[in-house]
């Protein structure tokens, strides 16, 4: 009867990371996700560039959708964070003439929704339902 080989600890031991399928599939998502937001910040009258540097794109992003600036202090707040992105991306999805339904896929498929809203037909419409109607002069059509 033969003794059982040593197993080496390498055997056992959990997996070291991604690997490079996983690394590639995250820089494609990645890479899509930021192409495309890039597009829209362009779209909107913005720095495309602005799309790559975190926390400015998203104050950006407010700035676009007219959202008030402390809005940036609620994305810190865990949960709280879902909603705000939530309404945010709702109004960038309006602004571009989308439905919320768009706004929701921007919120948990941004590598879809935001190439989609940067590269695709739509174009920026700006205020809308946000801005003040302007005052009817008496007399004027």
């Amino acid at each position: 009867m033969h003794a059982p080989l040593p197993l080496s600890f390498a055997q056992y031991a959990p997996a070291q990371g991604p690997g490079t399928g996983g690394s590639i599939t995250y820089l494609v998502i990645a890479g899509l996700t930021l192409a495309g937001m890039w597009k829209v910040f362009e779209k909107a009258g913005k720095p495309g560039w602005a799309a790559l540097i975190p926390i400015y794109n998203i104050y950006v992003l407010l700035q676009i959708t007219a959202k008030p600036v402390w809005w940036l202090i609620l994305l810190l707040i865990p949960l709280v964070n879902l909603v705000v992105l939530l309404l945010t991306f709702i109004e960038l999805a309006r602004r571009f003439g989308k439905s919320p339904l768009f706004g929701l896929g921007l919120e948990f498929l941004p590598f879809v929704f935001f190439p989609i809203l940067g590269f695709g037909e739509a174009r920026y419409q700006g205020g809308g339902a946000l801005t003040a109607p302007a005052p009817v002069q008496p007399g004027v059509r």
